[in-house]
């Protein structure tokens, strides 16, 4: 795990809280919790597992987490977590549960554990029984409680529900329209899926391995088939459209463009280039300060990642609200969830910049933060002003 940053540069009056830095030499573990903001309930977000993990990320996806929950209004608190570890390890198991073990002291008191990239239900398991307490991580099995959001593809269903209601408020109809997909990994996959049953043309997606490309639209279908067996070298299977390199179905022309894939991937450098007029943030901070700015300037809509991938922390929650209850939500009531969610945020965000003609972003953020500060108020912090 790579020291980016001088912590203490990155404190201001939200957080973070906690920074906890903790190893293990047995297993090799190496780890960092990050629990920004707790003033409106215990800090949430995803664990990540990479070799490449940085403090910084770390942080700044831990303060996304506190905009996240805020925005959708459910009861949580920013935070996120990192394991700087191959997920492939032959000792993974060890290595989760030495994490776990280090931070026994604040999990699920002041951060509940969730599944991000190299993390399944499998590990969220393992999570549950270090701890011996079933509401220590959501993700969990739906033998252990859990609901399985990734099958139901909450994140790309919401993705797809923010694209559906951005293209009404620009008045255009979402059966004549298309759209590029950045990533094709669990919100990406989910996002063509819902896509296409839609009726939406999908003229290019991309993998690690390249950009799969058709302008008269790709059969979904049978690349869900083909990634099923192939995973990211599906693109290399399908007969048909053409292999362009990474980064140019950025950059082609769409009526909309998911990012479903990794963070600053839309930046000075290419943001005058994108040709769509609407732009989804299904992955992380997909767009750099000075790339909104531009893509501002030049009249695009922008759906801000803690608006538009929200999807899957909307199912995370009512998973865990299914727990209290004893009862498991049949899948049509996380999506009709997502989609009231959906329609009253993205809808708000959207009409809110156009009125004060400020960045979807900042209209988002005037949301969130007012909730946070009225929450940290509340709780005494009589010095905090918005």
């Amino acid at each position: 795990m790579t020291q980016t940053i001088d912590i203490f540069n990155k404190m201001d009056h939200y957080g973070p809280e906690k920074v906890l830095a903790v190893s293990d030499p047995k297993t090799g573990m190496k780890g960092v919790l990050v629990v920004d903001n707790t003033a409106r309930g215990p800090g949430k977000g995803g664990c990540r597992m990479s070799p490449t993990l940085s403090i910084d990320e770390m942080t700044r996806l831990a303060r996304a987490m506190t905009w996240k929950w805020a925005i959708v209004d459910f009861k949580y608190g920013g935070a996120k977590a990192g394991i700087c570890n191959d997920p492939n390890s032959p000792n993974k198991e060890e290595i989760i549960r030495a994490f776990v073990k280090a931070l026994s002291k604040y999990i699920p008191s002041e951060y509940v554990f969730g599944l991000d990239m190299g993390l399944n239900e499998s590990d969220a398991a393992i999570v549950v029984d270090e701890c011996n307490d079933i509401s220590a991580s959501m993700g969990t099995p739906p033998e252990l409680g859990g609901i399985p959001y990734d099958q139901l593809g909450a994140a790309g269903f919401g993705a797809k529900e923010s694209a559906r209601i951005a293209v009404e408020m620009k008045n255009l109809d979402p059966k004549n329209i298309t759209v590029s997909i950045q990533g094709f990994g669990a919100l990406g996959n989910a996002a063509a899926k819902f896509l296409s049953e839609a009726g939406v043309t999908i003229v290019a997606i991309s993998t690690v391995e390249g950009v799969l490309h058709d302008p008269s639209g790709l059969n979904i279908p049978k690349l869900l088939e083909l990634y099923e067996a192939h995973r990211d070298s599906a693109i290399h299977h399908y007969n048909g459209g053409n292999i362009l390199s990474l980064g140019e179905e950025l950059l082609l022309d769409a009526d909309v463009l998911i990012c479903g894939a990794i963070q600053d991937v839309l930046h000075k450098d290419n943001a005058d280039m994108v040709k769509a007029d609407i732009i989804i943030e299904g992955a992380n901070m997909p767009t750099t300060r000075e790339a909104e700015e531009i893509l501002f300037s030049k009249g695009k809509l922008i759906v801000p990642d803690i608006v538009a991938n929200a999807g899957g922390v909307i199912a995370a929650a009512i998973g865990m609200d299914a727990r209290t209850s004893c009862m498991r939500p049949d899948p049509e009531v996380v999506y009709d969830l997502i989609t009231c969610k959906m329609e009253q945020n993205v809808t708000r965000v959207i009409e809110e910049a156009s009125s004060k003609n400020i960045r979807t972003r900042d209209a988002a953020m005037e949301i969130a933060r007012e909730r946070v500060v009225k929450a940290m108020q509340f709780r005494g912090n009589k010095n905090i002003k918005l």
